[in-house]
Order: structure tokens, then sequence, then C-alpha cells
């Protein structure tokens, strides 16, 4: 930190297995976070935490990105170690992101084709079975936080049927498959522990989910909430809507070809 950073309000962030949970460019999340924290005048002192490190007592901000399924049973045995500081940050307030195998591993349980079960740290009333075939695409969910209306984008790539219990979606599918293809949920979410499948990163391509996230990490911090001015985001908004279009474009194709198998089979019944 530099003599200028030491001036700045300051929020503590932690970044869980940054190595050995880093696929399809989740650390992208922490660099959005970063840059538009910074823009504000703010600092973020990242705090990374691999299995088995010290993590700080306390942070203002928690990201935990996806993995390969053959690290799963290290995190989540991880994870359960160090279960009652997460549920303690949860409880203080603590603004937390977890991304697609995140999401899983902060639930109760994931089952594995094989019919394993891998215990998670239970930050959300939820579990996950593995399907036969990968849910993969351009994704786009309705999601309400605290009575304002937003659009999240992002790309999707998992094996994993996730089904919630008490936790609530974070949204609502509009286009792609979101937790498990059939009941229209993607994400998860309680108090301030938010968790989706949306790579891409997903921040970048929403300004609006990575201001949220930082309200919440200085509400934490005591750091007045005007502290986040409004930014210049008309790159961001394009490529949010680009991303948008392409996810919708995407559904269109999807269902055509859904109807188009549908239409053949019946004809070739006649």
């Amino acid at each position: 930190m530099t003599p200028m950073d030491a001036e700045r309000p300051t929020l503590t962030a932690v970044h869980l297995y940054p190595a050995t949970m880093d696929t399809y460019g989740d650390r992208g999340n922490v660099l959005a976070l970063t840059r538009r924290a910074e823009w504000r005048g703010l600092t973020i002192v990242w705090h990374d935490v691999e299995l088995g490190d010290a993590a700080p007592a306390t942070c203002d901000l928690l990201f935990m990105g996806g993995g390969q399924d053959r690290v799963q049973s290290a995190v989540a045995a991880d994870l359960r170690a160090r279960r009652d500081w997460l549920a303690s940050l949860a409880a203080e307030g603590t603004a937390m992101l977890a991304v697609c195998a995140g999401l899983q591993l902060f639930g109760n349980r994931y089952v594995d084709a094989a019919g394993g079960e891998l215990r998670g740290a239970g930050l959300l009333d939820l579990e996950t079975v593995a399907g036969r075939e990968r849910l993969i695409g351009n994704i786009a969910t309705e999601v309400d936080l605290e009575g304002q209306h937003h659009r999240l984008v992002g790309f999707e790539n998992h094996g994993g049927r996730t089904y919630l219990g008490a936790a609530k979606p974070l949204g609502r599918v509009l286009a792609g498959y979101g937790n498990n293809g059939q009941d229209g949920s993607e994400g998860a979410r309680s108090g301030t522990v938010l968790a989706t499948y949306l790579h891409g990163p997903v921040l970048p391509r929403n300004a609006w989910l990575t201001d949220y996230l930082l309200g919440l990490a200085c509400q934490h911090a005591g750091i007045s909430p005007s502290a986040l001015v409004a930014l210049d985001d008309a790159l961001e908004a394009a490529a949010h809507d680009e991303a948008l279009a392409v996810a919708q474009r995407d559904q269109r194709q999807r269902q055509a070809r859904t109807w188009s198998r549908l239409w053949t089979r019946r004809r070739g019944r006649r």
C-alpha cells in the first residue's frame, strides 16, 4: 500500500482459493471490484486465502470463483473447516459472492454422478446433484435486490443441477438454463451472501452488481454510501446490452430447434 492509498477509505477483502478455483476468467471479478473502488477513491486490500491458509478474522468483502470437479473434494473439506468463520462473516454482514462451484460448495451438499456426496459449508440452503449433460450457453436473468430491478447477464457451464431450499434465487431466467434447467431459478442469496452460475466473468458485464457488492462492503466497513459516486458506464452498459442480445438470440434459436424436433416427431408418427 502506498502513502496515498493509506489516506483513502479502505475495504478489506478475501479471495478464497485464487489459484485452485480460477476457471473461466473469474479472477476478472476481483479486478472489476478493485477498479470500480479505485475510481471512487477507495482502496481494496485483498488477502489471497488458499487451502489451509490462515484468513483474516474479519473482512468487508469475500469472493470465491469456480473450479474443476477434481479439486472440489479438497475445497469442500477446507470450507467445512472454515464454516464457523464463514457463518460469522455472513452474520455480521460481509458482502460475499460465490460463482459456479463456489455456489455449489456454499450449499449443504453436492452429489456427484456416482452418488458420492460432498458436504458443503451450509451458508446457503441448497443442494446440487450432478446431471448427465452440462448446461452451457449465454444466459440472462431478472434480478430484484432491495426494490431495484436489474438484468444480469453472463455465461453458464455447469453439470450440476441446483435446487433451493430456504435460500432465495438471485434471479429468474429470461434466457438460458439457470440452476437446473427446470424451475427458472438462477443463483441463490441469503442476507449479504450472493451466489451465481454466471461466468464471463460476471461483474465486468454487470456494473450494477459490482456496485451493489461494494455498497454492502462499504456499509460493513462504516464507509458512507455517498463514497460510491456515479461513474461513466457507457462501455459497461454496451457490453451488458450486447450480452443480453446474444443470450436472447440464443434462446430463440434453442426454442426454434425444440419446436422443429417436436414437429419432426409428430410427422413421423403419422
